[in-house]
């Protein structure tokens, strides 16, 4: 198939002003924003894409998960769609990039190919994903597992968030419950582009993230039992101290990660202590160790030197100690030919990249098991994200674009 010409690019200005007005539905508090899943200003924030996407001769498809699918035609009715998307829904304290750039970033290549009256034989569907962050409605990337058929309709729209709505009441009362079977449409290929969330990039002032593997992901979670007694009258020799058990198994789990340096990472990031007084030794925590890789064998490596290390600490303290599954997913591997894609259009526009593995998960991710899929990174200031202050510059989010655009006018192929 014949690749785009260099000069071929997308128009950065608009780009970054169609951020910017996006941004200023569900404003967080700090410059940021709070445009989470199925609230008002995310129906609002829909209704702009919607307005942008059908100004730009777009038709809107949307399924009854709410994922929106805006299709540009391409000059063969019968070949498959070149799908390209991420999500518009953030956190409660979330940035102006995360997901919103992979949208629109759609959205303006498909501007962009009307300016330059460009054709293709496969159409190009932008899709904004419904409740990637899973802030609101747990688990993240709840419609795209849905769509990939990792996840049940129903099981998913009984979701409830912390006021005990429900995912599919909310969906409806929003307007946004499509009549489309979720998974009906088949896909050529799909590509997602997001910011990095991570330092790399720019650490390293690279432009371009070629994505080539998503980690797997284990949750485990952790009860350490002792017993609560005084902090100040019970001998050292006497403590059941469930806390200190909990410190030396995350030592542990520190230890396991350095282990498999540079790629894997380890950590627990949600603990609960009881009684969690300043005078009593804890009788009980709960911790959740999250294990991430781009390998298999690595986790499950992870996984069992843990659990083993773990009984042993609470054998050698008089500690009970149980471990649960709690989540998780394998690695994913990206598809060589997009991945290529992706590659040789930096190349070809001359913009300095790397590989990188996403250390977060993405719609992609569940995408990949369905469709030929691959992913764009663009750096982020500090690695920072899922924070008010995440920051890119308009040239990182420009240069991203053309390669985004450059990845998915080859696949669906240029009609001259």
């Amino acid at each position: 198939m014949a690749a785009p010409a260099a000069n071929m690019k997308i128009n950065g200005d608009r780009l970054w002003d169609s951020l910017m007005e996006m941004a200023k539905i569900g404003p967080g508090v700090a410059g940021g924003n709070n445009r989470q899943t199925l609230t008002d200003a995310d129906g609002e924030g829909r209704k702009l894409f919607q307005k942008w996407c059908e100004e730009a001769g777009c038709t809107m498809g949307v399924d009854s998960m709410g994922n929106m699918f805006a299709r540009r035609e391409g000059t063969d009715p019968d070949a498959l769609p070149v799908y390209v998307g991420s999500h518009l829904d953030t956190q409660p304290t979330g940035g102006k990039y995360d997901g919103v750039l992979g949208v629109l970033a759609g959205l303006e290549l498909v501007r962009s190919l009307n300016d330059m009256n460009v054709k293709t034989k496969h159409p190009i569907v932008i899709t904004n994903w419904t409740n990637e962050e899973g802030t609101r409605f747990a688990p993240a990337m709840l419609s795209s597992g849905v769509f990939a058929g990792v996840l049940e309709e129903d099981w998913a729209k009984d979701r409830v968030d912390a006021e005990g709505k429900r995912f599919g009441d909310e969906l409806k009362r929003i307007g946004w419950e499509g009549d489309e079977p979720v998974g009906a449409r088949k896909m050529h290929a799909m590509f997602e582009y997001h910011i990095e969330q991570g330092p790399i990039l720019e650490a390293e002032d690279k432009l371009i993230g070629v994505v080539t593997h998503g980690q797997g992901l284990s949750w485990t979670q952790v009860t350490v039992t002792g017993k609560e007694s005084h902090t100040g009258s019970t001998p050292m020799p006497m403590r059941k101290n469930a806390g200190l058990g909990m410190a030396k198994m995350l030592q542990l789990v520190d230890e396991i990660a350095w282990s498999h340096a540079p790629d894997a990472v380890g950590a627990a990031g949600h603990i609960d202590v009881f009684p969690n007084s300043r005078n009593v030794i804890p009788g009980k925590v709960v911790f959740t160790v999250d294990f991430r890789s781009p390998d298999l064998d690595t986790i499950t490596d992870m996984e069992n030197r843990f659990a083993e290390g773990a009984k042993k600490i609470a054998e050698e303290m008089g500690l009970g100690v149980e471990l649960e599954k709690v989540g998780g997913f394998d690695p994913v591997k990206f598809d060589e030919n997009c991945v290529a894609a992706v590659r040789n259009a930096a190349e070809r526009l001359g913009y300095s990249h790397r590989d990188i593995i996403s250390g977060a998960g993405h719609d992609a991710c569940w995408i990949n098991k369905v469709a030929p899929t691959a992913m764009i990174m663009c750096p982020c200031v500090d690695g920072l994200s899922h924070n008010e202050a995440e920051e890119i510059s308009k040239e990182w989010a420009t240069a991203g674009a053309d390669v985004l655009m450059h990845a998915v006018v080859e696949t669906a192929e240029i009609v001259e």
